[in-house]
């Protein structure tokens, strides 16, 4: 689901201060977005929001979140944002937020 090798070459690169302060705004950013998936919106909406959150998932290391971003980003793309499991998107966001949570300290 995570990434394990990802968030500690993230640590490494900027610290584990600085980590736990990029992820906590990557947690915040993603719950404000998070919640719009479900809203109806044109194709090209539901595209960019999806892609907002791909980029944030690839880089705290949520693989499977930003897998499923991916694909409904090119379902979007097509013009079958109905075909797009938001649930599923807003499911798996919610344990590999937990998982992270679980392991980081404090």
């Amino acid at each position: 689901m995570i990434d394990w090798t990802r968030v500690e070459e993230l640590k490494a690169e900027i610290g584990t201060d600085e980590f736990l302060e990029v992820a906590d705004l990557f947690l915040e950013e993603t719950d404000e977005a998070i919640v719009t998936l479900p809203v109806p919106a044109p194709d090209t909406v539901v595209r960019e929001r999806l892609h907002f959150l791909k980029g944030s998932a690839l880089n705290l290391g949520f693989e499977v979140m930003a897998d499923l971003c991916s694909r409904g980003e090119r379902l979007a793309a097509a013009g079958q944002s109905a075909e797009i499991d938001m649930g599923q998107i807003v499911s798996v966001y919610g344990e590999s937020k937990a998982l992270l949570l679980s392991r980081l300290p404090g």
